[in-house]
């Protein structure tokens, strides 16, 4: 059902509609001076009331009442005060009493027919609404609000005759062609309906509301052909309904026409009419239902950021289409830009915290993640990460505090909580607290004995801090028992050994690690050490040489190749 064609004015204002207090007194009989406490309280009552001071004026008018019980005007008054007040029943009461009084008065005829419509008594409505057209039969207003009344009386015919009616006070327009062809669809008289549009196309042949309905009704009666016809003239008629361009996009791609299809999804992307969640949409269900994307949908994306610049959601699109081309580094800006005009979208924050972890920003990870803490506190990966980067960064002590308090989140779930002990062990390992980092470690080791990266890690930094190194070598063979092929876990395990002093066996381990990945700084390194330490010197210095080009972060490493001696490496 179409919404009200008049948009109820007269139940917003008090008395104004009537114009001056003369009117509102003109009809009654003249007041002697004995009457002169009514006449000072009328026009009390008037000036509170333009005053916006509701209750006194009811009161001033209410006493009017008791001088004279059967004065229409001042109960048309306290009907007004009434909805103002937002008591609709009481002034329901007053102006029905008004009426009573008067019965001629337009005024009061017009207020129960709105009255009567807003309180959805259609059959009163109409009765009211057919008085006021039969005193003025050229009030566009009246009739207007009659047609609606019977509209929602069910009365569609009579209310196409009264639509003709204020079209011929009026004059043509295409709304009350509109009007009429929505009631005879109602009325399920599609013949009839297909020919008022018909009709309105001589009339206004580019008017796209009438084409737009047009192409509706030939696709909901199943005459495609029609429908696409209508189609094509309305993008002509109407450039920017994106819509209608969506709408030919899918027709062409069903005909297996992609080039048409694509210049009319370029279009629709570039209308600014066409609400960028729609787009959106499209270019998430592409994403999830295509393994291999065509490169047009990569244009479409460029325009949808062209035209809607400051969305997050087009960005986060972005993001995840560069994942898909493996731009790892594009995805993370376009996932941060995201961020930048919307932080409460979580998935986008964790997906910028895993990448920054996986690509060794850390700096970066930890800003990130004590940033989202704050929006999302319940969160216990976050907290996890926010913890994990700050031992990175050496801030073991936030690190303790963040882990200590994100562990306690964490219910049911015995692998996650090993994961923060494990970090809790870290930060105090880097605070050379070693008692209580190997506890923590030991916990956590206890809660996911499974865990090949925790075992790897507790025996990273009991080698680094040269403390129970058979408990560490315990973990290393246990780790490369069950992954003989990772080259860091072969290398820690060598490191294990080059701090026992094994250095042949620490040999074979780091040999190992390198035919699995020979272009790990770490592990050229380590290999460099074990060979100065067996006295093959330039051997040492060719990997030394090796690790500094693949980007060693150690400090020691350019005072090892220009001295050609070694250095334990330094925290």
């Amino acid at each position: 059902m179409n919404k009200p064609f008049l948009y109820i004015i007269l139940s917003v204002f008090l008395i104004t509609a009537c114009g001056t207090k003369k009117e509102l007194t003109e009809s009654q009989p003249t007041i002697s001076k004995a009457d002169h406490p009514y006449i000072q309280s009328f026009h009390e009552g008037l000036r509170f009331k333009t005053k916006g001071r509701i209750e006194e004026a009811i009161a001033k008018f209410e006493f009017c009442l008791t001088v004279r019980t059967d004065d229409d005007a001042v109960y048309y008054a306290l009907s007004k005060l009434e909805l103002q007040r937002d008591n609709p029943d009481k002034s329901a009461e007053y102006i029905l009493k008004a009426a009573e009084i008067d019965p001629v008065n337009t005024w009061y005829i017009q207020e129960l027919a709105y009255m009567y419509f807003e309180r959805e008594d259609y059959p009163n409505s109409v009765t009211n609404f057919k008085k006021l057209v039969e005193i003025e039969p050229k009030s566009i207003d009246w009739l207007y609000g009659y047609a609606e009344a019977l509209v929602r009386n069910d009365q569609e015919k009579d209310a196409i005759e009264i639509l003709n009616q204020a079209e011929d006070q009026a004059g043509k327009h295409p709304q009350f062609s509109l009007q009429r062809f929505q009631l005879y669809m109602d009325m399920e008289d599609m013949e009839s309906a297909e020919d008022e549009l018909k009709q309105a196309r001589i009339s206004f042949p580019t008017d796209v509301n009438i084409i737009a309905n047009l192409v509706d009704f030939y696709f909901k009666t199943n005459r495609e052909e029609k429908g696409i016809a209508m189609l094509k003239e309305l993008v002509i008629a109407d450039p920017e309904n994106g819509k209608a361009h969506l709408a030919l996009a899918d027709f062409y791609q069903q005909k297996g026409d992609m080039p048409k299809a694509y210049v009319e999804l370029r279009a629709a992307f570039s209308s600014t009419k066409l609400d960028v969640d729609t787009k959106a949409k499209l270019m998430i269900r592409v994403h999830e239902v295509e393994f291999n994307i065509d490169p047009e949908m990569y244009e479409l994306l460029d325009i949808l950021i062209e035209v809607h610049p400051e969305e997050a959601i087009v960005y986060s699109i972005q993001g995840d289409y560069r994942l898909t081309a493996k731009d790892e580094t594009g995805a993370l800006e376009a996932y941060k830009k995201a961020l930048s005009f919307n932080k409460d979208k979580y998935p986008i924050w964790n997906q910028v915290m895993i990448m920054e972890y996986q690509a060794g920003q850390y700096e970066e990870l930890y800003a990130h993640s004590t940033e989202c803490l704050e929006l999302f506190p319940t969160m216990t990966t976050v907290y996890l990460l926010n913890g994990l980067s700050a031992n990175q960064i050496k801030k073991y002590d936030e690190a303790i505090e963040t882990l200590s308090y994100g562990i306690e989140v964490v219910l049911n779930d015995k692998e996650l909580q090993a994961e923060f002990r494990g970090q809790i062990g870290e930060a105090y390992f880097g605070k050379k607290k070693y008692s209580a980092g190997i506890d923590n470690y030991k916990q956590a080791i206890a809660l996911d004995p499974q865990s090949t990266l925790i075992k790897n890690n507790f025996a990273i930094q009991l080698a680094d801090s040269k403390q129970e190194l058979d408990l560490a070598q315990s973990l290393s063979t246990q780790v490369t028992v069950d992954s003989p092929n990772n080259a860091i876990y072969q290398d820690t395990y060598g490191w294990v050994l080059f701090q026992k002093g094994e250095f042949k066996k620490a040999n074979e381990k780091f040999e190992l690690a390198l035919e699995s990945d020979s272009e790990d700084a770490m592990i050229n390194e380590h290999m460099g050490d074990v060979l100065f330490k067996l006295g093959k010197v330039e051997d040492a210095l060719k990997y030394w040489e090796i690790a500094k080009t693949l980007g060693s972060t150690n400090s020691v490493l350019k005072s090892k190749i220009t001295e050609k001696k070694y250095y334990d490496p330094i925290d």
